[in-house]
């Protein structure tokens, strides 16, 4: 029986499926929340299990490789067990592997069950993108794209308090056993609720299995090189050869892909110029918000030693303000043409990058309230005219395999923006610190009302060098003063690449606007 249709033509939506497409949401939600939350308890986790202190980061890398290989295969997987199926299976293993988290009682096991979790949890995301364009008319689309969206941008916001809250007052397991309950409920409530496509389980045969070893290759190396190069350096051996690996992976994955019949992942989405300035966006735009996200925390840990739950209640202004522009995002959406509202998106979340880039050592709540609400109102503006930019007018059969690569541009964004500023912090802190030394023995008193010495103990002070006795009273201040500096320039590196991306948009071809797109 066809779907029923409105005077417009259009298939109406029932509530079924916005209750299932709502479930998918927070199952995508869960999926982002599980990165942000591990991290604020990560000394805990390394104290209970043992870990070595070299190798604890790995409960957060082993997830994310494992989530950005996940990520691209969405479309043929989808196309396999349908989306339906790919969204019940994937949040299934999401919730059985957060258990198998939650009762590890070894390093390797826990490693075990996070690769299992990043997978699973790497496909949700772009499902849940590409069920925007296959579950709705293009006048609900902009409706479904913001909820999508608000919750894809609000968990990594949320993160830290949630994180710091069941840190403080329940055990390390929680940070997994959260995922139970909502898990079961949303694969319940997606696996009655959504469209009942059928799997093509024969879509399996056409897996070309060399393909999928060297993208895999490809992107873990890709993914350890990022994380190791800022501490190891972007010239050392390894860093160079897992480089070296990924490019030469990439290439072959690539030629053979192109050339393939039924390829593992359709990279012919890239032809189109809308899609590919859209992947584009969306790669900086993760720059942006994954280091934002990890900026804030490491300023108000290190330099203002707050914990986690007070990191966590500092940063919720973004979430707000990314609550109260939705509304308004959804109506102008409909009205305003895309590439505009991307230039203007992008432009203010730039704004609100640079204007953390003015940060002191007493900055605190207050000074980071503006941009924070500046940015928490561009990031709207910056991921849905985006998604509608890329993937709006693409044939639906297109749009799984599109929506996994629009997402892994963001996700590899991300990576390679906290490498570039995991970068700026290690090399330029001694810089800053070295400089900051020097004007205080030049007897500077901005310098010295920079860091926070007092202005009677460098009037008491004789010019000259320091001695050993007000160098290391002096230190700690230093130390925290290059710390922000070097923070500074790292939001600053964020701005300009954020602004940099605004050249892309002219180039777009213009969009229809909001009822006028055909999917």
């Amino acid at each position: 029986m066809p779907p029923l249709a409105d005077a417009m033509g259009e298939r109406r939506v029932t509530v079924a499926t916005w209750i299932g497409f709502a479930a998918m949401c927070i199952g995508m939600f869960m999926a982002i929340l599980d990165v942000q939350v591990v991290v604020t308890s990560l000394p805990t986790i390394q104290s209970a299990l043992d870990i070595p202190p070299d190798q604890m980061s790995w409960v957060q890398t082993a997830y994310l490789i494992a989530e950005v290989i996940a990520i691209p295969l969405t479309g043929f997987l989808t196309r396999v067990l349908s989306m339906r199926w790919l969204f019940v299976v994937a949040l299934a293993v999401f919730t059985a592997a957060s258990i198998g988290c939650a009762a590890s009682q070894s390093f390797p096991a826990l490693i075990a069950w996070r690769v299992l979790q990043g997978f699973s949890g790497g496909t949700l995301i772009p499902a849940v993108f590409s069920a925007v364009f296959l579950l709705f008319p293009p006048s609900k689309q902009p409706i479904a794209t913001t909820l999508a969206g608000v919750f894809a941008v609000l968990a990594p916001t949320v993160g830290p308090i949630v994180g710091g809250w069941i840190t403080q007052t329940y055990s390390w397991h929680w940070l997994f056993l959260i995922n139970v309950i909502p898990g079961i409920l949303s694969a319940g409530f997606a696996g009655f609720l959504l469209p009942r496509d059928k799997p093509s389980l024969t879509e399996a045969r056409t897996l070309d299995a060399l393909s999928l070893v060297m993208m895999t290759i490809a992107l873990a190396a890709l993914e350890i090189a990022l994380k190791e190069a800022p501490q190891r350096g972007w010239i050392s051996g390894l860093i160079l050869g897992l480089i070296a690996l990924s490019l030469a992976s990439g290439f072959g994955f690539i030629k053979r892909t192109l050339q393939a019949d039924d390829p593992i992942v359709d990279l012919r989405s890239f032809a189109d110029r809308n899609f590919t300035i859209g992947s584009i966006l969306s790669f900086v735009l993760g720059i942006g918000l994954f280091g934002s996200v990890y900026l804030m925390p490491v300023f108000l840990a290190f330099v203002r030693d707050h914990n986690a739950l007070e990191i966590g209640q500092i940063m919720l202004v973004t979430g707000v303000a990314q609550l109260a522009i939705a509304p308004v995002a959804v109506a102008l959406e409909r009205r305003v043409e895309v590439r505009l509202l991307t230039g203007i998106g992008f432009a203010l979340f730039a704004l609100g990058l640079g204007l953390s880039a003015l940060q002191t050592p007493q900055t605190d709540y207050d000074a980071m309230f503006w941009p924070q609400v500046v940015r928490g109102l561009a990031i709207m503006f910056c991921l849905l005219p985006p998604t509608r930019l890329a993937l709006g007018q693409l044939p639906p059969m297109r749009v799984p395999d599109a929506s996994g690569l629009f997402n892994l541009m963001r996700n590899l964004g991300g990576a390679i923006g906290l490498a570039l500023i995991d970068t700026v912090i290690y090399s330029r802190s001694p810089v800053h610190g070295t400089a900051i030394m020097e004007r205080l023995q030049r007897g500077e008193v901005e310098t010295a009302t920079f860091i926070g010495v007092p202005l009677e103990l460098m009037a008491a002070r004789p010019p000259g060098p320091l001695d050993a006795q007000a160098q290391a009273l002096l230190q700690p201040l230093v130390e925290k003063a290059a710390l922000v500096l070097s923070i500074n320039e790292a939001w600053g590196l964020v701005a300009v690449l954020t602004i940099a991306a605004l050249a892309f948009v002219p180039f777009a071809r213009k969009a229809p606007i909001g009822d006028q797109v055909r999917v």
